[in-house]
């Protein structure tokens, strides 16, 4: 019964490779993500004389909310990687990250939500820059569909916001819990 056992948790350990797939197409996500950079880059250059101030302020936040994805990526592919599948042996490089490897899956859950909350602001403001001020009203209360269009990117935002905060607030309650039961655990021993 017991090599039964230890053949079913070697499997149930060898499984978290299966996320590996899942990294490297994150990887290739990243290369996907560049594409699209560099065309929304290359668009950007001819508006560069002939173009308004709020279209190349549009682009630029365009190619900002695209390097925000790209580090987000990036974050969720070193943490998940060295969280749940394997350690990435690069200990000893001059260009690794100070964070790697010190981000547990607490501390990449606010990167994440804050990363979200960074591109919903850009995708927010965006839409400010572009707001149409001339409109006819669409319903009685006067609104346009670019009003509840905005209305809706708001509150979107600020339920994200109100997630990251409260993300933050139960990471720290769930920390102060555990430091708590370690002074106890001392104190006992004592």
């Amino acid at each position: 019964m017991k090599y039964l056992e230890n053949i079913l948790e070697s499997l149930m350990f060898n499984s978290r490779w299966l996320l590996a797939p899942f990294y490297l197409g994150l990887v290739a996500g990243i290369g996907i993500l560049l594409v699209k950079f560099m065309q929304e880059f290359f668009h950007i250059l001819p508006m560069t004389f002939s173009g308004s101030e709020s279209d190349i302020v549009l682009a630029i936040l365009t190619l900002v909310d695209m390097s925000l994805v790209a580090n987000l990526l990036i974050i969720i592919i070193f943490s998940g990687y060295e969280n749940f599948v394997s350690k990435i042996n690069t200990a000893g490089h001059e260009d690794r990250p100070e964070w790697m490897g010190k981000v547990d899956f607490s501390g990449l859950k606010i990167k994440v939500i804050a990363s979200i909350v960074a591109i919903s602001a850009i995708e927010l403001l965006k839409a400010f820059v572009h707001i149409d001020m001339v409109g006819n009203p669409a319903d009685p209360a006067g609104w346009t569909v670019a009003d509840k269009q905005l209305a809706w990117k708001v509150g979107i935002h600020v339920v994200l916001v109100f997630s990251g905060v409260l993300f933050a607030v139960m990471d720290k309650i769930a920390e102060a819990s555990h430091a708590h039961k370690e002074a106890s655990r001392r104190a006992a021993e004592k």
